[in-house]
């Protein structure tokens, strides 16, 4: 049986290019609105430094406003719109793969195709867990340093009211205030979704004709995540609003994106061939800076982006950040 090798159907720039437009397409978070492509921040991907600032307008105030008279004496006297900025980490990422692990998958007309899906879903739940890290150290950062003003914690309470449930999903989308039905996007582990499914609460609806069916609960597409691993029995069930999570992804800036290296005398001389592919991320929650206090590296790792000590809330208004979370069992 003839075996197609990977430097035969891989044109590196083509292979980058499919692989960053599409790891984050594949993902709920990406096809429920929560998170958003940002121009800023993939411009700030081709600069060379390992951090950079998002500059944003704050609100406008509520303010009570003035009321006209006739006195041509009294003037009025103009607000100002004030900004804040957000702190963003870059992330600088690669992985391989050899042929010999994937040979069953490299063989027929469409191996490009399978191999090129591979790599894509693989960055997709990269970027996932590292989207879901994030938000833990969100979460910590908020009971630490924000009263907990985005946080209910029923796991304290007794027997079954302590578990996972629609009403307590109603109060933590409260927390944001009149804007409670903004939130769009659910992320719960799969115990917590089980739970749900069992008690016929998930609906499901497709975004377009060619889409795949997405699940729902209480109007919120479900994102399915371990990486929301319990502890103690205690699970984190996370609400997005829309564009809650900003996110940019390219080839590096210098080198190559995808590379294909040749072993000829591998396999005593049979050869072997290794895919390596490489990206940059951007990928940030709203109205939050992060500070890099403990990260040891250029990129922070999965534990380093839960650290709580990591991050620091910009927006001093807890409506503005469209973001909450339910502990429960």
């Amino acid at each position: 049986m003839a075996v197609t090798q990977l430097a035969d159907i891989i044109q590196p720039q083509s292979f980058s290019d499919y692989i960053t437009e599409n790891s984050m397409v594949s993902t709920a978070f990406f096809q429920s609105g929560v998170a958003l492509p940002n121009s800023l921040m993939a411009s700030e991907l081709a600069a060379g430094s390992q951090t950079f600032t998002i500059p944003c307008w704050n609100d406008v105030g509520e303010f009570e406003p003035n009321y006209s008279s006739d006195d041509p004496a009294v003037f009025s006297t103009a607000q100002k719109l004030t900004t804040t900025k957000q702190q963003v980490r870059k992330a600088f990422m690669n992985a391989s793969w050899s042929e010999m692990s994937l040979a069953s998958e490299l063989s027929g007309d469409d191996a490009l195709a399978r191999i090129q899906d591979r790599v894509s879903a693989y960055w997709a739940r990269q970027f996932e867990k590292r989207l879901v890290a994030s938000l833990r150290g969100v979460l910590l950062s908020n009971v630490a340093n924000n009263t907990s003003d985005m946080v209910v914690d029923i796991s304290g309470l007794t027997g079954t009211s302590a578990n996972f449930n629609g009403n307590s999903v109603i109060d933590t989308c409260a927390t944001i205030g009149d804007n409670i039905d903004s939130f769009k996007g659910i992320a719960m582990h799969s115990f917590v979704y089980s739970e749900a499914k069992k008690n016929n609460e998930i609906q499901y609806f497709k975004p377009s004709e060619n889409a795949l069916e997405i699940a729902t609960y209480k109007n919120m597409a479900i994102i399915v995540d371990d990486s929301l691993t319990p502890s103690a029995g205690v699970y984190s069930t996370i609400m997005f609003g829309q564009g809650a999570l900003g996110w940019a992804v390219a080839a590096p800036r210098t080198g190559f994106g995808t590379e294909v290296f040749r072993t000829p005398n591998s396999g005593n001389g049979g050869g072997q061939s290794t895919l390596y592919s490489r990206v940059e991320l951007a990928l940030h929650p709203l109205g939050f800076n992060f500070t890099g206090t403990t990260v040891a590296g250029v990129s922070p790792s999965l534990a380093e982006l839960a650290l709580p000590a990591n991050w620091t809330r910009t927006f001093a208004q807890r409506k503005s950040v469209p973001m909450a979370f339910l502990i429960s069992k």
